[in-house]
């Protein structure tokens, strides 16, 4: 049974449509991302989906039926924008988020010093919001959204204000909430969090579904004609009519999109007469790759 289904959900704001006939189906126990640009109308479709806002048209299914407000139990949700209150204790404050999702204060305390553990910021605990960095609150939050251990959890832009270290902490954690069978929903700019998390993605712009399915699957209809390179010289090489279609230099290191059905042994005879190759590698093209080229034809 899916998690989530939506049915040619529509919303408009005076006359700026955020979301246009979309649909999109969350399977339990998947991890879902939810992709696009700054705009697309992401943050618009997770609000109608828990009932912060409702649709002008089309319909929410969650856990099986039409929405209802008690959905939300079983519902955690990290947003994108600080919900902590600045001057008060962050214990107080986890509390009070666990009083309301329906815990006993004592309950909600003892879980949030043992997620404050697991999250490594249990000094937290006696300290205001202000008194935190960016990255920290972003902890805290998460941790809010999971203190009455719900079976969805949503987060739009969940690494942000993360440093590596933190990322990864994070991300351990929700491997083992979707291994305990918690269905997961990213938002997030992250490309390479969302390629290495998420089974099935859907990606939007001005509102409307431009691409959706199994990442796997999505992946391999590209075909492997991208080069990954590694290379010491000039490089001219990039710039032969009839192999390269276009590529992104980094210096050293370059991705390469190769022109449908060119040869790509021909570009690496031409690139080692010219320079000194140290890696030469055919691949899928990258997520972020798909990303912009799916956003750049729907703009276009």
């Amino acid at each position: 049974m899916p998690t989530v289904e939506l049915e040619q959900v529509c919303k408009s704001y005076d006359k700026f449509v955020a979301v246009k006939d979309l649909s999109l189906t969350i399977e339990a126990g998947g991890i879902f991302g939810l992709l696009g640009p700054n705009g697309a109308g992401k943050t618009s479709t997770i609000r109608m989906m828990i009932g912060i806002t409702v649709p002008d048209s089309g319909q929410v299914r969650m856990f099986g039926g039409p929405f209802r407000r008690d959905h939300l139990k079983r519902v955690g949700y990290l947003p994108e924008t600080s919900g902590l209150y600045k001057k008060m204790k962050i214990g107080e404050q986890l509390v009070l988020f666990g009083q309301l999702r329906g815990l006993t204060a004592s309950d909600a305390a003892a879980r949030a010093r043992r997620w404050c553990e697991r999250m490594e910021i249990v000094e937290a605990l006696e300290k205001k919001a202000e008194e935190l960095s960016k990255g920290m609150q972003q902890k805290i939050q998460f941790i809010a959204a999971l203190l009455h251990d719900p079976e969805f959890l949503i987060m739009d832009e969940p690494f942000s204000g993360l440093d590596p270290v933190n990322a990864t902490l994070l991300k351990d954690v929700l491997l083992e909430l979707n291994k305990k069978g918690c269905t997961i929903l990213f938002s997030t700019h992250r490309m390479d969090q969302v390629e290495k998390l998420c089974e099935t993605i859907c990606l939007i712009n001005r509102g409307e579904a431009v691409l959706q399915g199994r990442l796997k699957d999505i992946k391999a209809s590209y075909g492997k004609s991208n080069v990954q390179m590694e290379y010491e010289g000039p490089d001219s090489f990039l710039r032969e009519d009839g192999l390269v279609q276009s590529f992104n230099n980094y210096g050293n290191y370059v991705e390469i999109r190769m022109v449908p059905g060119a040869d790509s042994q021909k570009l690496l005879r031409l690139a080692a007469e010219r320079t000194r190759v140290n890696k030469f590698e055919l691949v899928e093209p990258s997520l972020e790759e798909i990303f912009i080229e799916t956003v750049g034809k729907t703009d276009a």
